[in-house]
């Protein structure tokens, strides 16, 4: 899918299939986040792939709005070790993610992780090293139903030009 139909066609599902999410797709979608910009090429990310029903429901109970996760095909964790832009590095790697999985044809939900009371338990369960930090979660799969995009504001209200 070209870029620009994935950047209209990505927004997120909160329903899904249980359908399993093929490995080589995860494998392109977390090539596509370490891909991302990062400040001074640090790279401070890792990816954690979860497939596995019992451990997707576990994310799911820790995360509180991410319930939903115990539904997916999978859930891909963006963690990363501390650096002076681990949260820039890392949102830029998980843009990266949701729109990769949109051009193969999954739905995605991009769910918090950094500061949430819960981030260092989900650490602990996907066995980060000591002092990594959840950047956050997504939740990949087969959507129940299509649809549901939110509207975006028009270009000509958020654009200025030369001053605000």
């Amino acid at each position: 899918m070209d870029i620009f139909k994935a950047i209209e066609a990505r927004h997120s599902s909160r329903k899904f299939t249980r359908a399993p999410v093929p490995r080589a797709h995860l494998e392109v979608i977390a090539d596509a986040g370490r891909r991302a910009p990062t400040a001074r090429n640090e790279q401070p990310w890792e990816f954690v792939a979860v497939t596995d029903r019992a451990r997707l429901k576990e994310l799911a109970g820790l995360a509180e709005n991410g319930k939903f996760i115990a539904d997916a095909g999978a859930c891909l964790a963006v963690v990363s070790r501390p650096s002076k832009y681990y949260l820039e590095d890392g949102c830029a790697a998980t843009e990266n993610i949701l729109l990769a999985a949109t051009a193969l044809g999954h739905q995605t939900c991009w769910v918090a992780g950094d500061k949430k009371p819960y981030a260092p338990a989900v650490c602990r369960l996907l066995g980060a090293p000591e002092g990594f930090l959840l950047v956050s979660l997504v939740a990949i799969g087969k959507a129940e139903a299509t649809g549901g995009r939110a509207p975006k504001r028009a270009l000509d209200e958020v654009l200025h030009w030369e001053k605000f």
